[in-house]
């Protein structure tokens, strides 16, 4: 199982009571804050590297503060958080300060989980953002889960009104960009309130209360290309999320008369708040979520929807397993492997032990052996009725029929966490082929092992560790299934797959091409990539695709096999793909399949696989700069 990284986790919680409402009913003003803590719990698997939370109090008094950040790096970002916040909520209290001058004690919050997907790392790129001025309403806390394929455009797009950015990065330009326009819908309102002769502090709090995110999404959003959920919550305490209009990027949400809460999984909302399913929507492609300062909650479409291309890899690995379409889903995608396992095997059930690599696949794998088992019973029941027909059936026969069954054992154990980067060399190599372990004598020597993984990418952990572990067990062949279908290009809009060389598929393929005597393909693509920066929208095109176009998937599969297994190796091994229709079959509300199939659901993402087979040919590493 070879780590992916990919998109981050959000939460949005906004209380639409007082907060002596949670006091009296639930023991705590920090209500809302608690809830938090725990969807980013529930949400950690989705960013290891950095977290962040935002905080905006409503109806302060000048001179009180109202907005609140705190961020942290590494993986125990959350504990350090909500430590430092307890902290500084504890410190407060005992100064004798009440509700309004407790810090984080608020009624709008928002959660961020990281996961860098472009390289970047530090402090200054940990969500969330966060805009400062003297006018609440001007004021704005900013996090999502995002990558953008057109940050040049959106950046002199800014850059000619004026603005100068700090940081070339999206976050930071997706930060000026809103704010210019939350100051332009600010300046609309002045002139209305202005002219109809409020002043001071009471044109301020009309402001406030007036203020339409609608305007300020729908005036930015339409340059936008890209997978996003984008939050903000601005300082007089509206507060908004907003999805991409092909979806690709996921987000659910609960609305009831005490709270509205936000975050990327369904389940992490159930789960926190003892919700049945039917509780918890899903926010439509196009749409913001958006609750305004007096609590009220309404969706706006902003863009109109694009077509359904939601990330299928949610489902297949990145969301949790309890989800209940989840689960169904990669029960299904191991059920489909069914018939490409049996062949592999020669249909030699008897002589075959069935398993997993711990432990994202472990739901596939019940599918799977739900399958064989079916598979079984439908062979047993043709066998007595074939034999009974003949007037050869007896107790002994049917006996022997009716005791087989599908061999199933755990023989990899995913051990201990091996600090492989204190290691250097060979010496590393050595220590990555250990961390997992194998259960001796859990096969027979001869038999064939069909283990199952949700997705083989890279394929560096196959290669290093687990071909080479289970080739211990002396199967007579190995058979490594992916419930995925093969990955061959780039993903551009929050998946950290961005580089052509490292996918297996393409090494396979690039292979043959060679072996073949076909390099002049490659040559071919190259070219028509390089010309694409000048090609207009309407006419651009993935060339990337005429790589793979000579070649089954079979034989890429095949090609595959042999650049993973290890010199030595004793087993025959096979490596088994799911296909891009049974995939589609199993998960067929999520078609976003662009990194298996090259069908980008934007022109900004077409435009970076051309870039990054560009980069490639030319001995580049980076597919995005």
């Amino acid at each position: 199982m070879e780590l992916i990284k990919h998109e981050c986790g959000i939460a949005m919680i906004r209380l639409r009571k007082p907060l002596s409402y949670y006091k009296e009913k639930y023991g705590t003003e920090l209500y809302g804050l608690e809830k938090l803590y725990l969807i980013m719990e529930k949400e950690h698997n989705r960013g290891q590297e950095a977290a962040g939370i935002g905080c905006v109090k409503l109806d302060a008094f000048p001179g009180q503060e109202y907005i609140f950040r705190e961020r942290a790096q590494g993986a125990d970002a959350i504990t350090k958080i909500f430590a430092n916040v307890h902290a500084q909520i504890d410190e407060a209290r005992a100064s004798g300060a009440g509700t309004e001058d407790t810090p984080f004690v608020g009624e709008a919050y928002m959660g961020h989980l990281r996961y860098s997907t472009t390289g970047r790392s530090g402090m200054s790129y940990v969500h969330p953002f966060m805009r400062r001025n003297n006018w609440s309403a001007r004021n704005m806390l900013l996090c999502g889960n995002f990558n953008m394929t057109n940050v040049d455009r959106i950046f002199n797009s800014i850059i000619a009104k004026g603005q100068h950015p700090r940081l070339y990065a999206d976050t930071f330009i997706l930060l000026e960009q809103l704010g210019h326009a939350l100051d332009r819908e600010n300046e609309r309102l002045y002139k209305i309130h202005h002219d109809a002769g409020l002043k001071a502090l009471e044109l301020s709090h009309a402001i406030a209360r007036d203020l339409n995110v609608t305007n300020v999404l729908k005036h930015c959003s339409p340059i936008w290309d890209g997978g996003y959920v984008i939050c903000g919550i601005v300082g007089n305490g509206d507060m908004w999320a907003f999805r991409d209009p092909n979806g690709i990027r996921p987000a659910f949400y609960h609305i009831d008369d005490e709270i509205v809460v936000v975050a990327s999984e369904r389940p992490v909302i159930q789960t926190s708040f003892d919700l049945p399913l039917d509780e918890v929507n899903e926010l439509q492609p196009g749409e913001a979520l958006i609750v305004d300062r007096d609590g009220s909650v309404r969706t706006d479409r902003i863009l109109p929807e694009g077509r359904n291309t939601k990330c299928s890899f949610e489902r297949i690995y990145f969301s949790r397993g309890s989800d209940f379409d989840i689960y169904k889903e990669r029960k299904n995608l191991g059920r489909r492997l069914v018939p490409a396992v049996l062949e592999a095997v020669g249909d030699d059930l008897g002589n075959t032990v069935f398993s997993f690599i711990p432990n994202t696949a472990e739901v596939a794998f019940y599918g799977m052996v739900e399958g064989l088992d079916e598979h079984l019973k439908d062979s047993m029941a043709r066998e007595i009725s074939e034999l009974s027909a003949s007037g050869t059936l007896d107790e002994a026969t049917v006996h022997r029929i009716l005791t087989r069954k599908v061999r199933i054992e755990k023989v990899a154990i995913k051990d201990i966490k091996l600090r492989t980067f204190i290691a250097e060399g060979t010496t590393r190599n050595d220590l990555a082929a250990h961390v997992y372990d194998i259960t001796y004598g859990s096969i027979n020597p001869g038999d064939n092992l069909v283990v199952i993984d949700d997705s083989i990418v890279r394929g560096t952990t196959l290669r290093q560790s687990i071909i080479r572990i289970l080739d211990r067990l002396n199967p007579r062949k190995l058979v490594v299934v992916s419930s995925s279908p093969q990955v061959r290009f780039p993903d551009c809009y929050g998946i950290d797959m961005s580089r052509m060389a490292e996918f297996i598929a393409f090494k396979a393929a690039m292979a043959l091409l060679e072996e073949r005597g076909l390099a002049h393909i490659a040559d071919s693509v190259y070219e028509a990539c390089r010309n694409q920066d000048s090609v207009p929208d309407e006419q651009i095109r993935n060339y990337v695709t005429d790589i793979y176009r000579p070649f089954s998937d079979k034989e890429v599969s095949a090609k595959i096999a042999e650049l993973l297994t290890p010199e030595g190796t004793k087993a025959q091994v096979e490596i088994v793909y799911q296909s891009v229709d049974n995939l589609r079959e199993a998960i067929p509300d999520h078609r976003g399949d662009w990194y298996f199939t090259g069908d980008y659901p934007t022109v900004g993402g077409i435009r970076l696989v051309n870039k990054a087979f560009v980069n490639f040919y030319e001995g580049r590493t980076l597919a995005r700069d």
